[in-house]
């Protein structure tokens, strides 16, 4: 698949090296110098993958990964000059996949790049049809085309979001702590605080009106089923 991958940095030199490696990979490229470039891009060709600075002209990168993660999961990994653990901290819980510290090797990059697609891609339509879709209550998941719908409507659902229904509905009424659903939806390198799970629930409960997603109190979470 030809990714399309954005990059917004104000450094001249970095943009065409980080241009060139990734065209030499094979992906599509967009270059832009603002974050408010970036938002005309996400609204008109939104790419693939975002690669982001930090600091930038008018809107930093931390506001920008804001807003596209308030709207979607699509990967961000962030480069920045600031090293410090509280910065890290603060991109990643922002919304980005991965933080990269100035000077950085292109080929890291290239590294974890890669190993992100290979994260999100999209599962291969190989289950049978009576594995692929599953239903809980008024919720029904199409598992080979990633699809949601609930009382019939289908559901927008982000990549997290689809990856946290899917666990919940094949362990129906099961109880999963915050760590573990940040570990298993977020993945064993995710390098932030647990917020992030309540917020992603928070984001289902307002798409999905009256989904039995409950909070077990001290815990963490679960779908009930009340048929069972």
């Amino acid at each position: 698949m030809n990714y399309h991958i954005a990059v917004i940095e104000d450094d001249p030199n970095i943009q065409n090296i980080v241009s060139a490696f990734l065209k030499k990979e094979g992906y599509q490229v967009s270059v832009m110098d603002s974050a408010e470039k970036g938002l005309g891009l996400w609204k008109s060709n939104p790419p693939d993958m975002w690669i982001v600075d930090i600091m930038l002209p008018g809107m930093d990168g931390y506001e920008f990964c804001k807003t596209i993660r308030n709207e979607s999961d699509v990967p961000i990994i962030i480069v920045s000059a600031k090293d410090e653990e509280i910065d890290k901290i603060l991109g990643l819980e922002l919304g980005g996949d991965d933080y990269l510290t100035k000077p950085f090797s292109p080929r890291e990059l290239m590294a974890r790049v890669k190993r992100l697609f290979k994260r999100y891609r999209p599962v291969e339509k190989n289950q049978s049809e009576d594995n692929d879709r599953i239903e809980v209550e008024g919720l029904v998941i199409n598992k080979s085309d990633r699809r949601v719908f609930w009382d019939g409507e289908e559901q927008e659902v982000t990549t997290k979001e689809f990856d946290m229904l899917l666990l919940f509905a094949e362990n129906v009424n099961r109880a999963f702590s915050r760590e573990e659903l940040l570990l298993r939806v977020w993945g064993d390198d995710y390098f932030g605080s647990d917020r992030a799970v309540d917020d992603l629930v928070k984001r289902l409960r307002k798409k999905i009106k009256d989904i039995p997603l409950e909070t077990v109190w001290g815990f963490g979470y679960r779908l009930r089923d009340n048929e069972d």
